[in-house]
């Protein structure tokens, strides 16, 4: 069974819209987005490549998306240097194979 993740902000470059630090939301059993406020396409657009992955327990270092550890790092599409907007960086954290939250 997939594991669920948590996605969370913890910096944001600029200014973002949507998103502050430490929001968050999950991607649960591997595929339901679970979110208590709305969601930026951007955001979405940049963990599409690697949730799958990451759900099934694939290592974020394997994938590039770590030095070391646990811990999974990826950033939105908005380069805030070229549109004014804000450019968030997310840590992707496992919380256990299909665990119930």
């Amino acid at each position: 069974m997939a594991a669920d993740l948590r996605v969370e902000v913890i910096e944001i470059k600029g200014h973002c819209p949507v998103y502050t630090v430490g929001d968050s939301f999950r991607i649960r059993e591997g595929f339901k987005l679970v979110a208590e406020k709305p969601l930026c396409m951007h955001s979405l657009a940049s963990l599409m490549p690697y949730y799958v992955a990451l759900s099934r327990g694939i290592s974020p270092v394997e994938l590039g998306l770590a030095g070391e550890g646990d811990v999974a790092y990826v950033q939105c599409l908005d380069l805030c240097e070229r549109t004014g907007g804000g450019t968030v960086l997310f840590a992707i954290r496992s919380e256990g194979a299909g665990e119930q939250r």
